[in-house]
């Protein structure tokens, strides 16, 4: 019987190793840390839950009002599509330990066998791969198997043992907050994004609402670890009065490839999530691309399971992913390029965020998972409405040079 190798379980990991065994194929699934919980904002699109036919007791919270600051703007806006629907028209807020959990344990339940232990190294051979790996006594282990699905981050064992290179990171810091009810109360329903270079040079900080407490975090480009204490920081100084009387629970810290690969599929391995490289630049969301990544992945290897060539994955994996999400990909990578990286790109961005048209394309794309081209007339109006505000930005920042000289 076929069997496949899925190193990593979280999410996409998870997914991929339920979808294996949906198809009837022997999986074992193996984690370096049952217990780990991996650092994250927790922002998931609604459409995940239908898609995995997953129960909404694994949400926190319900976003419904989207918050983005910059640092002479303030705008506040609802999370809706084009055409309304309070059934899928919010931001669903998880937490990890608890989301993960939850596909894990069904895929064990399906039949994976979980094994915790550290990927050592992988050798793909013409007949199968043979994976090493250390459980936590420390001893050393032998796995024989047909292909394998790396879905172990940014620091892929899986991408390493096929002589890859790493990829540009960008660095996520986030601290967990406990607030008095009387501050909760503000945070049930928002979700907050702020720009500044006092809080994130090239990306952005946020706020997002958990079950009893907040995660306040900060994003920052490639070489900018050691600023990332001082940004948060600066974060929680801005927003002191929001978050005064807050308990620090939990300091949380990891890094997010900002490329994709090349190639996603090599002879009888795959790779999903942030071993691909599978994160939006604009906003650093990962969870719907390793779930949606680890799916797709998985079904071009059963279908191939005889023959896991590169060409073969790559033809029912890597093409497919592409011709879905890459103008997704394209465009993001685009709006974060022209949005964080001047006060003028962050002033313009906040003021966009006004625009109900911007609004309800940047909502389509995010719940859908989809981006459609808006009609010519609505094209028309957001240019006009972006070079007005950009020309009117520009002459403000010219105006306070002088007073700053």
């Amino acid at each position: 019987m076929a069997k496949v190798l899925v190193v990593g379980a979280s999410v996409g990991g998870s997914i991929a190793a339920n979808t294996l065994r949906d198809l009837g194929v022997d999986t074992i699934l193996l984690e370096r840390d049952l217990n780990y919980v991996k650092p994250c904002g927790g922002a998931v699109p609604p459409r995940a839950f239908t898609d995995w036919n997953l129960p909404h007791t694994l949400i926190d919270r319900k976003v419904t009002i989207a918050v983005v600051c910059s640092p002479r703007h303030y705008t506040e806006f609802p999370v809706a599509s084009s055409v309304p629907n309070p059934e899928t028209d919010f931001i669903a807020m998880v937490r990890r330990e608890k989301f993960d959990r939850y596909i894990r344990e069904r895929a064990v339940d399906k039949g994976a066998e979980l094994i915790e232990g550290k990927l050592e190294r992988l050798e793909v051979t013409p007949k199968g791969v043979r994976a090493v790996y250390e459980d936590r006594r420390q001893k050393t282990h032998t796995l024989e198997v047909d292909a394998v699905i790396g879905a172990d981050g940014a620091y892929s064992t899986v991408a390493r043992s096929l002589g890859l290179p790493r990829l540009p990171m960008a660095i996520a810091y986030q601290e967990r907050i406990r607030l008095p009810e009387r501050l909760m109360e503000y945070w049930h329903e928002r979700a907050a994004l702020y720009l500044g270079d006092d809080v994130s040079p090239d990306l952005y900080a946020w706020v997002f609402p958990k079950y009893d407490h907040v995660a306040a975090g900060i994003g920052a480009g490639a070489g900018r670890t050691q600023a990332a204490r001082q940004l948060l920081a600066n974060l929680k100084h801005k927003l002191r009065d929001q978050l005064a009387g807050g308990e620090s629970v939990k300091f949380e810290a990891h890094h997010l490839p900002m490329h994709p690969r090349k190639h996603l599929s090599y002879d009888r391995v795959a790779l999903i999530g942030d071993a691909a490289g599978l994160v939006q630049q604009t906003s650093g969301e990962g969870i719907y691309w390793a779930m949606r990544s680890g799916e797709m992945a998985a079904r071009a290897i059963v279908k191939h399971i005889d023959a896991p060539t590169a060409a073969n994955l790559r033809r029912d994996y890597d093409r497919l992913w592409w011709r879905a999400y890459r103008p997704t990909y394209l465009f993001l990578a685009f709006l974060q390029r022209i949005s964080y990286n001047s006060d003028l790109q962050r002033e313009i961005f906040a003021h966009m965020c006004d625009d109900p048209d911007v609004q309800r394309l940047t909502f389509d794309g995010y719940l859908t998972k989809h981006i459609a081209p808006a009609p010519l007339h609505v094209q028309l109006r957001i240019t006009a409405h972006w070079i007005g505000t950009a020309l009117r930005e520009w002459r403000r920042l010219r105006q306070l040079k002088p007073a700053h000289a």
